[in-house]
């Protein structure tokens, strides 16, 4: 059964919407990150949209925040598609699967904040960071009244979404579902990261020797997956694998065992062998240890096929649960441009120092020569907290 993808829409840092998101990769552009002050006094480098650029139209006032305000305004491009897919299997028939790990943090600080000096909370309430209500307001924009469901995996959570929303499909539960996720580098994020010293304190470096960890940015990112190819885009999942290596709450399993298994689920999935993926789009959030397992799991999958590949967070900052679904967007323009005999891959933005301790990876940079008219499908993985492990292959027809 195939199950097909939308156009998608995306809003990022480095593009209002997946094609300027290319065009930005293409030239390895890191303009969009930025230095950020957080409440703390301290600063922070991250890959921040303005909120001016943002639409607040639909959105109760009690909860506007820049969260639903990314979110809203991704979806306004797919408005068309939801409301055809709406009007032609019924609103009890679609579907809504959505990734965060945020839940309106944004609220919380200045509340506590304000609390702290007044003694007082005027107009919050923990109701505005319950986990669901992202993917209530997608339900009460479009009418839908099918299953609605958050997932909250750390940095695989939209990915997991996507995988959800293409059982439910499988399993006729829903004709249509609307999947991706949402999060933002809010000041509580930025903070816990930065008490984890994960935080790079130059925009981030992936795979590189001089690595010093992540820089985090934000992003909406969605799709609608059918049965039917509604927008006529000719893309599909083709497969998807996920594992749970529980190694550790924050460390992933050095060896890469559990991102390899979820690469190998993946391609069983889709019927395919690791020579069938033509552009790999690699996890890599420049941590020591991100990297390092991942370019093990990498050699495991991929040995002595040199898949291109890139990070593409050295970009888009690392967007946390939205992550799998934005990567997943560059994967679908991947495909497009293949479609319209493009010549240009998403490039990595980094020193080019490979680390030497590492696997060799075959890192798309600016201006590499590709042949993109040969690739017929694209892997994007994305790895989490937990060990939450998860891949997704998708192919053009």
């Amino acid at each position: 059964m195939k199950i097909f993808l939308s156009r998608p829409a995306v809003i990022c840092a480095a593009g209002k919407n997946s094609g300027e998101l290319y065009d930005a990769l293409c030239r390895a552009d890191n303009s969009s990150i930025k230095k950020h002050k957080v409440i703390s006094g301290q600063e922070f480098f991250a890959a921040s949209v303005d909120m001016e650029a943002l639409n607040a139209e639909n959105i109760p006032t009690d909860f506007d925040s820049k969260l639903l305000r990314l979110e809203n305004t991704a979806l306004n491009q797919i408005k068309d598609t939801i409301e055809t897919a709406v009007k032609k299997y019924g609103a009890e028939k679609i579907g809504v699967c959505l990734g965060s790990c945020d839940n309106l943090t944004e609220l919380s600080c200045p509340a506590h904040n304000e609390y702290f000096t007044s003694g007082k909370f005027n107009n919050y309430s923990i109701e505005k960071q319950s986990a669901q209500y992202a993917a209530r307001f997608i339900k009460d924009r479009f009418g839908i009244k099918g299953p609605c469901s958050s997932f909250s995996t750390a940095c695989s959570s939209s990915a997991g979404a996507i995988i959800k929303a293409v059982q439910l499909l499988k399993a006729g539960i829903c004709d249509a579902v609307i999947a991706g996720g949402v999060d933002i580098a809010s000041d509580t994020a930025l903070m816990g990261f930065g008490s984890l010293e994960a935080i790079s304190p130059e925009p981030t470096n992936p795979f590189s020797k001089n690595r010093h960890g992540i820089t985090m940015g934000e992003a909406a990112a969605f799709f609608l997956l059918s049965r039917e190819d509604l927008d006529g885009t000719g893309i599909s999942i083709a497969g998807y694998g996920e594992s749970a290596d529980a190694y550790h709450i924050t460390s992933p399993d050095p060896e890469g065992s559990g991102a390899a298994a979820a690469m190998e689920a993946a391609l069983k999935s889709a019927g395919m062998t690791a020579k069938d993926i033509g552009y790999l789009n690699l996890h890599g959030t420049g941590t020591k240890f991100n990297d390092s397992m991942e370019a093990k799991a990498v050699s495991q999958i991929f040995g002595d096929y040199q898949v291109p590949c890139s990070s593409t967070k050295g970009t888009t900052g690392h967007t946390l649960g939205a992550a799998g679904a934005l990567e997943l967007a560059v994967c679908y323009e991947v495909l497009q441009a293949a479609k319209n005999n493009k010549t240009s891959l998403p490039a990595q933005h980094w020193d080019k120092v490979q680390d030497e301790t590492l696997p060799p990876l075959n890192i798309v940079n600016a201006g590499s020569p590709c042949q993109t008219e040969k690739i017929q499908a694209c892997m994007s993985s994305s790895f989490a907290f937990g060990g939450s492990n998860t891949a997704l292959i998708i192919k053009k027809d």
